[in-house]
């Protein structure tokens, strides 16, 4: 009766909030009775590796992306390669990602409290939120109850967005899964934390770019002169979740060209200014977004499996 009763204030609060309870079925309490210490094993596990080194907070949210947008939110990018198959995370556009051995700990954790009930997948979906949060930024719920892909191919990572994609590039492959134009430019915030390497940039100094402010030209090419994989942060507070990526981009200081785009491009401007006016409501829609980006694609039940070990298929 307690635990009724419990279940049926938790929904009444989702309710009141206006959290969606059930996303495809994935379900706000998916762990209550089965797992119900996984939201917090996760969390420790975020926060006391953010305390270490806050840069990884970047990390974990780019996992979520590089994840869901390849075959939905499935964990398949945390798949090792095979001596028959080689995985997504080996791709040129993956070696960069960090914080694997985040979701391992906390895999670990949970399979020592719950063996066999938490997915992979529904850990990245929390260790993303979780670094948001810790970065600053907006505390957003999701629903549970993803479960792990079995295919991670390296081909199928050239349908991950290119920093070199215009805003009307972008709006149309992020359009194709689901997501607005605000969406696009409001997930592009996350960029409000962590850096870029030279080679993803450096193409724009190679010729005169009047959208490029010319002092902030001048620093990324003294970034670049210590080789491709220099890095060089997106805003002046790469660790704090924040609006100050979109007063850059006023600024004309964008450091991807996918960046600088969506101020350039009529369509996304006001929805720029808008962010760096006013960081709440940059927030609300970032959560909104991450929400959406969470839920994507997402496999049920016999289209997966809950992992034992999150980088092998059982």
């Amino acid at each position: 009766m307690i635990r009724a009763n419990i279940v049926s204030v938790i929904l009444l609060m989702h309710a009141i909030v206006g959290f969606p309870f059930h996303a495809r079925g994935l379900s706000m309490t998916y762990y209550m009775m089965n797992c119900p210490f996984a939201e917090q094993i996760v969390k420790n596990s975020v926060n006391n590796a953010l305390r270490a080194d806050p840069t990884l907070a970047a990390g974990l949210i780019r996992m979520l992306f590089h994840d869901c947008f390849i075959e939905g939110c499935d964990a398949s990018i945390l798949l090792d390669s095979t001596k028959d198959n080689t995985a997504e995370k080996d791709s040129p556009a993956n070696l960069s990602l960090r914080g694997y051995e985040i979701i391992d700990d906390a895999k670990e954790k949970i399979e020592d409290r719950c063996p066999g009930v938490v997915s992979c997948a529904d850990i990245i979906a929390m260790a993303a939120r979780d670094a948001v949060f810790w970065a600053g930024g907006p505390y957003y719920d999701i629903p549970k109850g993803r479960f792990d892909g079995k295919r991670s191919k390296i081909e199928d990572t050239r349908n991950l967005p290119s920093p070199f994609l215009n805003a009307s590039e972008l709006i149309q492959t992020f359009g194709q899964r689901g997501f607005t134009p605000q969406d696009v430019v409001a997930l592009s915030g996350a960029h409000t934390l962590g850096v870029a390497r030279c080679s993803s940039f450096k193409a724009r100094l190679t010729v005169p770019d009047s959208s490029m402010d010319s002092t902030f030209a001048n620093s990324l090419s003294k970034t670049c002169s210590a080789g491709d994989n220099a890095e060089q942060p997106f805003d002046a507070t790469r660790n704090d979740f924040d609006n100050a990526y979109f007063n850059a981009l006023q600024r004309k200081s964008g450091v991807l060209f996918s960046d600088q785009t969506l101020f350039n491009t009529p369509r996304t401007r006001n929805i720029v200014n808008g962010y760096a006016f006013n960081q709440a409501r940059f927030f609300f829609d970032f959560q909104q977004a991450m929400r959406k980006m969470s839920n994507l694609d997402v496999k049920l039940g016999s289209q997966g499996e809950i992992r034992q070990n999150c980088r092998s298929i059982n």
